[in-house]
């Protein structure tokens, strides 16, 4: 569809998360909170491209900051080809009932051009309970 809302960039990579609190894995009264999150990865640009890597910021409510770098997520670096997506779920432990994380994934078009995805900052936190 062609519009004035088009974006011009060959390499486009859409990232949706949801999350969700891992109870059994987690011990308040030890301050270890561990958090689901399952990433859902799409190319909506027009190359090919593959993901190299990833960063993660993940803070959490104190204002500490754990930084993850490393190659691909789950020890796959998927390719995606335009429309096609990739899903996957991982976990994150903070100290707080509360935090957020964002990053970037390091990516590489078919055609050689590295980019970055960014990825938007999402919330960790306990559901709320009412009694």
């Amino acid at each position: 569809m062609r519009g004035m809302h088009k974006d011009p960039s060959p390499y486009r990579i859409e990232v949706n998360a949801e999350t969700s609190y891992v109870e059994e894995q987690s011990s308040p009264e030890e301050s270890r909170y561990v958090f689901a999150y399952t990433i859902t990865i799409r190319n909506t640009g027009s190359v090919p491209a593959k993901l190299l890597g990833r960063h993660w910021y993940i803070t959490n409510a104190d204002g500490d900051v754990q930084e993850v770098v490393g190659d691909g997520v789950v020890g796959e670096q998927p390719h995606l080809h335009p429309g096609e997506g990739f899903r996957y779920t991982s976990a994150a432990m903070i100290a707080t009932p509360v935090g957020t994380m964002h990053g970037r994934y390091r990516m590489l078009a078919d055609d050689g051009v590295r980019f970055d995805a960014e990825i938007q900052a999402f919330r960790l936190s306990l559901p709320l309970v009412f009694h």
